[in-house]
């Protein structure tokens, strides 16, 4: 993958991490860096042995919220970024690798549920600056785990889709369509911030002939001390769609959506 990428017109970071299998690692001869799911927002969800790689880890880097929920669990140098200076910090942090410190970058969630852009940047710097190193994926429990768990949408009769990524999301939507409209399967969603919440993406599902009968489930700050379920019909939910900013919605930045078939 190029340095200089443009989101919308590719290459796509997520493409270039998922290119290829991971290569056989033996942990106890190779040092691998690690991408670290930290779990949905509450440490009894971060699993051991990815506290293991945050607490041996030399450099820490992730975005600030990310960081700042592990920071008491190691004594590395923590590199934290927003989404303006994060190619400056993962820079940093390759250098620092490729000098021989271990490295670990954490996320949110599980990088396996929509991490896999950030994973790519991560994987793209570490081997810009030694192709030698190993990068490793250690999954975390997921809010769209947590969200099947609320809402009983069991994961084999469910369509995941992700649209907190950046970039075009016209095949994403296309395909979360599909799922409630054509394959009537439930639906768990990663909304993103915040023009395509979970009223936007029921006026969406509405449009495409949904019944708007169906249970919804915004499932909010999961794990966290003010998780909250709000609980609509589709056609409920919609009522809340339109806009683009913080203002325009009654939902944070951390829901789940969970569009229930009947059973």
């Amino acid at each position: 993958m190029s340095d200089e990428y443009d989101l919308d017109a590719g290459p796509d970071p997520a493409t270039f991490a998922a290119a290829t299998p991971e290569p056989d690692i033996d942990e106890e001869t190779d040092d691998p860096v690690y991408a670290v799911g930290v779990g949905p927002g509450n440490q009894e969800y971060l699993t051991p042995r990815g506290e293991r790689a945050i607490r041996e880890a030399d450099v820490v880097v992730g975005f600030t919220t990310v960081v700042e929920f592990v920071a008491d669990l190691t004594d590395a140098d923590l590199l934290t970024c927003g989404y303006k200076d994060e190619a400056e910090a993962l820079e940093a942090f390759g250098e620092r690798v490729a000098a021989g410190k271990s490295g670990t970058a954490v996320a949110m969630g599980d990088p396996n549920h929509s991490g896999y852009q950030f994973v790519g940047k991560v994987q793209d710097v570490v081997e810009s600056e030694d192709p030698e190193i190993p990068v490793r994926v250690i999954p975390g429990i997921s809010a769209i785990q947590m969200a099947a768990s609320r809402a009983r949408t069991p994961m084999e009769d469910t369509e995941f889709v992700t649209l907190h990524k950046s970039g075009d999301l016209e095949a994403d939507m296309d395909r979360l369509v599909a799922a409630v409209t054509d394959d009537e399967r439930h639906l768990l969603t990663l909304p993103r911030p915040y023009d395509r919440m979970p009223g936007d993406i029921a006026a969406t599902l509405l449009e495409a002939g949904a019944d708007p009968d169906l249970e919804a489930l915004v499932l909010e700050k999961l794990t966290h001390d003010e998780e909250e379920i709000h609980r609509f019909t589709l056609g409920g939910l919609s009522e809340h769609a339109g806009g683009n900013g913080k203002d325009d919605t009654p939902f944070s930045d951390l829901v789940v959506l969970a569009v229930r078939q009947p059973v």
